[in-house]
């Protein structure tokens, strides 16, 4: 029987956008983030799979010079189909380039050297790319599948690997729809996008009482909030990118779209927070 989990009025769970705190949750070794991941990514490609094995790809907590990298998280199914999952709060402009570059990386990425083994060997990979800001498509479409295939003849190659976009800025008219109606995809991208909005909590409570992968991850969310050596580290880094998404967001408004590159620019370097300003303030 389904365990039910709801968040009350007063709960303020940290925002699950940020990458830090998707990979949280996501990567506990723990059935409830196990279910969570598994029955997440089983909404994206429309099979029932069960992620055996979570590797979450990142630096050393410690390792303050790459506070600013972004996560991703590898899963291997039971049937040893490949899943490379990341929360893009701040898309890079070259986002869509970046993306199938890393899909490229998870299929190659296969060992298949060996006399016993052939390119037949090579199993499934899916790259599951969940975008929280900015708009990347024409289309009102929140969901994209993409894979190789012949646009003039409607061939498609029937190849390896598979890029599944997920824009989260395109559901205000999904949010609206009775829960009942929505797909089990609409609702996680719902619960990413609205899970902080007290406005929409009565929306999310009715998604956690419908699937029980949503909830096993609002619960693991919880969890966190509630052991403060954890939450404090997380709302470092949450600070810390939150900040320097203000400071390239005042940049662009204000026109210094060079002072927003060099910004990108120092990140890169793994400059902190403190050198990235002192650095601006020699220059101003």
């Amino acid at each position: 029987m389904k365990k039910s989990f709801l968040l009350s009025p007063n709960d303020d769970p940290l925002d699950i956008r940020y990458d830090n705190v998707f990979k949280a949750v996501f990567t506990k070794n723990t059935p409830e983030s196990m279910g969570a991941l598994s029955g997440f990514i089983s909404a994206l490609i429309n099979m029932k799979v069960t992620i055996v094995l979570i590797k979450a790809n990142e630096p050393p907590i410690d390792d303050t010079r790459n506070r600013q990298v972004r996560y991703d998280i590898s899963g291997i199914a039971e049937n040893g189909e490949l899943v490379n999952v990341e929360m893009s709060y701040n898309p890079d402009t070259d986002e869509l380039i970046r993306i199938e570059f890393y899909s490229a990386k998870v299929l190659v990425g296969q060992d298949i050297k060996g006399s016993s083994k052939s390119y037949r060997d090579l199993k499934q990979t899916y790259q599951i790319s969940i975008i929280a800001k900015d708009k990347f498509f024409p289309d009102e479409v929140f969901l994209h599948s993409f894979e190789y295939y012949d646009p003039v003849n409607k061939i498609s190659l029937n190849g390896k690997s598979k890029i599944i976009t997920l824009e989260l800025c395109k559901l205000d008219k999904i949010v609206e729809k009775p829960t009942d109606e929505m797909s089990v995809s609409e609702k996680w991208a719902v619960y990413f996008e609205y899970l902080t909005d007290k406005d929409k909590r009565g929306k999310i409570n009715e998604i956690l009482n419908k699937d029980e992968g949503i909830a096993m991850a609002s619960q693991v969310l919880m969890s966190i909030s509630k052991d403060q050596e954890e939450y404090f580290r997380l709302l470092s880094e949450y600070k810390y990118e939150v900040d320097l998404q203000s400071k390239m967001v005042n940049a662009e408004r204000k026109g210094k779209r060079e002072e927003r590159q060099e910004i990108l620019e120092m990140i890169k370097q793994g400059l902190s927070l403190e050198e990235i300003e002192q650095q601006l303030l020699m220059r101003a």
